[in-house]
């Protein structure tokens, strides 16, 4: 029989974007709530841009001058997420979507209906409402009337903190209690199978230990971006963290209605991705260290099944500057890949799922200087601009005809001018592209010619990557499923521990509002559980 150190109704394992709202819609529900965190709280949603994919018809949608309704909202949506949940889930979660964004607003989070006029894969500091995908493309606006989905946190920079800082904080003020600092190990089982809690290691928060985490945790996320760039400082903040969790209290956590997953994916633990998704492998592991698959692997250690494990979001950004939107992208057989104009996830899951994880953006010198005038402020953010910059210095190559550029790259030369030529043919005549790509941005290519190297390896054009699948689970509770399609008892998964509406097709924003939607939809079930 165990013996349990404490008890709550429900334990939420990861107090990020997906937790917090989960311990909310708990609490809401007249559940007593435990969140376990790890670090000290945000997890991914903290380091992101802050964008929620949000629509249906919301305010700022509406003071910005759109006019968007839920089936809308779903003929664009269903496209992306194609058949990854049922239709009955994806309109509930479009039909929800305008309620959503009152109900963030209700827990403080803000935002601005200030539009973006121009496309771009992050909006710089004045604009906070952006097409955050293809919705202005074909053939996705065939079907659909484009609408501006992407809701920026209203803050600087990267408005991540100004996001989850709100969630975070009411979570707490409405009752939900939290123990930073502490690693979920495993879950606890009855005898038939039913999960009835948690074991837990845990660095009491007033203590030296306690104190000497919190200074790497905060050191770890001041240093994130670096951590992108420079691997090896990753490796070391690992050890340190696990040595620390070493030393923690182990205690077993009862969990009367029962235990919601909400860790994240699992970018950070490269034997996963080994194993489930090796083509993304050389991919930059975009997230926090608590996706490292930890709650997908307690949810598979009592029967959990999983599903589009070997989904994963490579963002291939070309755009800022909008200017290199008007070459080709080619892969090193000289095959063109795609249309230029969309959104850097379909570029890279094309890249990678169909031409061996390889892209060349092929421009001209007309091309080169004209992507200088979008490198302010009022058009791109400053990271933008840096790795812009680096692009077209230092990862580039320049000749004066094909034949030599194809050389420098490595190209079949026969079937690169073959490229150029069809794309210049298209550029001087009445032809639609055969891509769909609009003809405002197709020119004639011209030498001199350079070339950009947007491989997945490609070590100064860094593709980050994060993980979309996880446990499968019952769309109608969050409860996860067993291989057979039975629900373990006590059991749910949010997130991007779970798959849900993003898990075959990503665009920004849509991982936080999925996250938002199965969150608030396991609490609500397992609250509301006799």
């Amino acid at each position: 029989m165990t013996t349990w150190d404490q008890e709550t109704d429900v334990i939420v394992v990861g107090f990020g974007g997906t937790g917090a709202c989960a311990a909310i819609e708990g609490v809401d529900n007249g559940a007593q709530v435990l969140a376990v965190e790890r670090f000290s709280g945000g997890g991914t949603t903290r380091m992101s841009g802050g964008v929620t994919y949000l629509g249906g018809g919301t305010k700022y949608q509406k003071e910005a001058g759109f006019d968007d309704t839920p089936e809308n909202m779903y003929n664009y949506v269903k496209q992306e997420a194609k058949d990854v949940v049922s239709e009955k889930t994806l309109k509930e979660f479009c039909e929800q979507s305008s309620k959503t964004c009152e109900w963030l607003e209700e827990q403080g989070v803000p935002f601005n209906a200030a539009f973006c006029p121009f496309k771009t894969s992050y909006p710089p500091e004045q604009y906070f409402l952006y097409f955050s995908g293809n919705e202005s493309f074909p053939p996705f606006n065939e079907t659909s009337t484009p609408a501006p989905r992407g809701h920026r946190a209203h803050g600087k920079g990267m408005p991540g903190g100004a996001f989850f800082k709100p969630i975070g904080e009411t979570a707490v003020k409405k009752g939900a209690k939290v123990m930073f600092h502490t690693k979920a190990i495993q879950l606890i089982t009855d005898n038939n199978g039913n999960v009835t809690g948690l074991e837990v290691s845990s660095i009491p928060q007033n203590s030296i230990r306690g104190t000497i985490h919190k200074i790497l945790d905060k050191t770890a996320y001041l240093l994130r971006y670096n951590i992108l760039f420079f691997p090896p400082l990753l490796i070391v903040f690992k050890m340190l963290f696990t040595l620390m969790e070493m030393t923690g209290r182990k205690m077993k956590i009862r969990a009367k209605k029962g235990v919601i997953l909400a860790a994240g994916g699992f970018v950070h633990n490269r034997k996963m991705i080994q194993r489930y998704a090796p083509k993304y492998y050389f991919g930059a592991p975009l997230g926090s260290m608590g996706d490292d698959g930890t709650g997908i692997r307690m949810g598979q250690e009592v029967g959990g099944a999983v599903g589009q494990m070997s989904r994963v979001s490579a963002w291939r950004f070309i755009n800022p500057p909008s200017a290199l939107v008007k070459g080709i992208i080619i892969d090193r057989l000289g095959k063109r890949i795609i249309n230029e104009q969309y959104y850097g996830a379909q570029l890279g899951e094309k890249m990678v799922e169909k031409h061996r994880g390889e892209a060349i953006l092929i421009i001209d010198a007309e091309i080169w200087k004209e992507a200088h005038k979008d490198l302010n402020l009022k058009r791109s953010q400053w990271f933008q601009m840096l790795l812009a910059l680096i692009n077209l210095y230092m990862n580039k190559k320049k000749a004066n005809t094909i034949h030599k550029l194809a050389k420098k790259c490595d190209i079949p030369a026969s079937s690169l001018q073959t490229a150029v030529d069809a794309y210049n043919k298209i550029a001087e005549s009445d032809e639609p592209d055969p891509t769909g790509k609009s003809k405002d941005f197709i020119k004639s290519l011209k030498p001199p010619f350079y070339a950009i190297d947007c491989s997945l390896d490609n070590k100064l054009f860094l593709c980050p990557t994060l993980t979309l699948g996880g446990l499968m689970v019952n769309e109608e509770t969050g409860e996860v499923k067993r291989e057979d399609g039975s629900v373990i008892t006590g059991l749910y998964a949010a997130g991007r521990t779970a798959v849900g509406v993003t898990s075959k097709g990503y665009m920004s924003g849509l991982s936080i509002a999925d996250g938002i939607f199965s969150g608030r939809r396991a609490a609500r079930h397992a609250a509301l559980k006799e």
